[in-house]
């Protein structure tokens, strides 16, 4: 049985087959009738390369909203690195054949480039109150405001009621937040919790760039972050800071980029630890070029 057969008072709406938009025009007439009626829009965005973290994503929309959205797009003004945006992958029929798996009754937006720009394919600066300016943001220049655009014109387009991500990029999450109270959209935004491989690695698309061994390998990551959770409760940040960066500095292959403690509000790296506040680990590893991030609660 398909999730979304609760919602008996939208069934007729879906044909029995995935419905597939790659123009915004299409797409909109298409939503109008569930605007109308007011069903609840759920709205999963991604770049896809999907993997069963984006589908659980997928199934907590179907659960809780008459309609899902999933758009497949790869952003390219969110990347600053030409050769990172070259090699993404770009997989339409397979991602296309995962989501019917888990039901036919979702609508996928597959815009091209000039259906989301119409031609002039730049960025938009935003002002996150500072939240754009640690980890990510600081070895990304430019990425959050790729992120906001692409993310601010799709909930433009798609008008949904509630959208899901993933908490493993929780930064882009925060972020998402902000841009969303901000500019007075209205759209719940629902953070996810991080789906991992077996063996712990983060579920990320990148991981198919990874050779066996080196996914194998990158498990380290995870049971680093759990070990830097074990330590913080009898240790202060700049301790487990030198523990992580000699653990990266032994292994062969990685590179570790940052790895920072930061409140989880506002997150700024934290020097001490504060009664009260909530902190997180956040952390970007290069496993021989190919750039992997993961994040960790510490209480």
């Amino acid at each position: 049985m398909h999730l979304l057969t609760k919602h008996l008072k939208f069934a007729s709406y879906f044909p029995g087959y995935m419905d597939i938009f790659d123009k915004q025009s299409d797409l909109t007439a298409h939503l109008q009738r569930f605007l109308k009626e007011n069903a609840k829009i759920g709205f999963v965005p991604t770049m896809g390369a999907l993997h069963e973290g984006h589908l659980s994503l997928i199934r907590e929309s179907l659960q809780h909203n008459d309609v899902t959205v999933v758009s497949i797009f790869v952003n390219p003004t969110q990347f600053n690195n030409p050769e990172d945006l070259a090699k993404y992958p770009r997989t339409l029929d397979a991602d296309v054949a995962k989501i019917d798996s888990v039901s036919n009754k979702v609508i996928v937006y597959a815009p091209s480039v000039d259906d989301i720009y119409n031609g002039n394919t730049v960025s938009t600066s935003f002002d996150y109150d500072g939240l754009e300016n640690q980890m990510e943001g600081r070895f990304r220049p430019g990425h959050f405001d790729g992120v906001g655009t692409i993310v601010k014109r799709l909930f433009e387009i798609v008008k949904p009621t509630n959208a899901y991500f993933g908490e493993k990029d929780f930064q882009q999450l925060q972020i998402v937040k902000k841009m969303t109270e901000k500019h007075h959209l209205d759209v719940k935004v629902i953070g996810c919790p991080i789906f991992r491989e077996a063996n712990g690695l983060a579920m990320s698309s990148r991981n198919e760039r990874l050779s066996h061994s080196e996914r194998e390998k990158a498990a380290i990551i995870y049971q680093t972050l759990q070990a830097a959770k074990t330590q913080f409760a009898t240790q202060e940040p700049q301790a487990i800071i030198n523990f992580v960066t000699a653990t990266f500095e032994a292994i062969q292959g990685f590179e570790l980029e940052y790895f920072e403690i930061a409140d989880q509000a506002t997150l700024v790296p934290a020097t001490t630890k504060i009664e009260g506040k909530k902190y997180r680990a956040f952390i970007a590893v290069f496993v021989n070029k190919i750039r992997l991030i993961d994040t960790i609660s510490l209480n």
